[in-house]
């Protein structure tokens, strides 16, 4: 064999030995995270403390302060955007409550382009509907639902203000079916919303948000449900209405 030859035979061997050794290495990394002793300990004891270091875990998925615990949290606390569920003419009722915040007319007897329907628990007379102040809302047993028809009127609107949804308007309800609100055209021009075909009202004897004075007034008044039923009585009502009524 020739120097040539012979010096090409070294530096296959020597390229082989290095292959050998660099997939050894490899094996040794792939592994130390399945095995307790491995070559690669013996490794990382030769080399500067700044090296060594180990990488905090990730916090866990599954536990307080994962990622997946982030996620959730952050999808509790997102409002889905509602969607058109239903459109009466120029008023659109949504599949559920704004996205947004909406700040409700002071005065309930002036109506709004925007109204806020919501199941609301009372321990008395069990789930009925509010607005978004919180105002509780009626129905009159002397109306009707099929066709829808409101019969109160003049004075009677006074003391039952009548809930009223302006043009173009949008109603955003909250535990409601969308698909049984709509509203009804009144004697006098204006538009009430109704549950299920029953005309809704708001009672001037209501002062503050909860209140529910008018339940059972004159056998006929009751906080409205979220079917458009009516709410049970409560014992101690009817009461008798300060204002007049039909």
């Amino acid at each position: 064999m020739d120097d040539t030859s012979e010096g090409e035979a070294v530096m296959t061997t020597l390229r082989t030995t290095m292959v050998v050794v660099a997939l050894g290495g490899l094996t040794f990394l792939t592994a130390c995270g399945s095995q307790s002793e491995t070559p690669s300990d013996s490794i990382a004891a030769r080399l500067p403390v700044a090296e060594t270091r180990t990488v905090d875990a990730p916090p866990s998925a599954s536990g307080p302060g994962g990622l997946a615990g982030v996620g959730a949290q952050k999808a509790e606390n997102e409002i889905v955007k509602p969607t058109v569920a239903k459109t009466q003419k120029w008023v659109k009722i949504f599949s559920g409550p704004s996205d947004k915040d909406i700040e409700p007319d002071a005065d309930k007897t002036k109506g709004s382009n925007i109204v806020e329907l919501n199941a609301t628990e009372n321990e008395q007379i069990g789930t009925y509907v509010s607005d978004g102040a919180g105002r509780t809302l009626y129905r009159f047993d002397n109306d009707d639902a099929k066709p829808p028809k409101s019969t109160c009127n003049g004075e009677c609107a006074t003391a039952w203000p009548p809930l009223l949804i302006k043009s173009p308007g949008k109603i955003f309800p909250a535990g409601l079916d969308p698909k049984i609100i709509g509203y009804v055209e009144r004697a006098d021009g204006h538009c009430q919303v109704t549950i299920n075909g029953w005309p809704v009202y708001y009672f001037a004897g209501d002062k503050k948000t909860g209140d529910i004075n008018g339940q059972g007034v004159n056998g006929k008044w009751f906080a409205v449900a979220p079917t458009g039923g009516k709410t049970k009585p409560v014992p101690g009502f009817p009461l008798t209405s300060p204002s007049p009524t039909r």
